[in-house]
């Protein structure tokens, strides 16, 4: 699972065409591992195993694994054949803190990180 967060955290895709390419690509195991995961744990929310505001709480890499897939989550679930992909954790996502603008901000923020991560690597190299 370290894997796979480690690969979430670096994947960001900018069109539906990347997407697709990570679902056919060597990287598959890890999309799918840590968006199944979330959706699982999202869940435990929205059928009442355990408190919205304690899951909200406790963490916020949820945030970051759906802002990778919400702009593209209707072809996503079309090319799926699953209409319900990922929809615990839009829900959580949408009905949390600050929504889907939470989302979206998050996602900017992981892509200057990115940004500066790879600024400081072509330095050092």
């Amino acid at each position: 699972m370290r894997t796979a967060r480690d690969f979430m955290f670096t994947f960001d895709p900018k069109s539906f065409e990347d997407i697709q390419g990570v679902l056919m690509g060597p990287h598959s195991g890890h999309f799918r591992m840590v968006l199944g995961y979330w959706d699982m744990a999202a869940s435990f929310v929205t059928n009442g195993a355990i408190d919205a505001k304690m899951f909200y709480d406790a963490n916020a890499e949820y945030i970051n694994a759906f802002g990778k897939v919400e702009p593209f989550l209707d072809p996503l679930r079309k090319l799926l054949n699953n209409p319900d992909f990922a929809k615990h954790l839009e829900q959580v996502c949408r009905e949390g803190p600050g929504g889907l603008e939470r989302v979206a901000a998050t996602r900017e923020r992981m892509r200057q990180i990115l940004a500066a991560r790879a600024a400081m690597a072509a330095q050092q190299s």
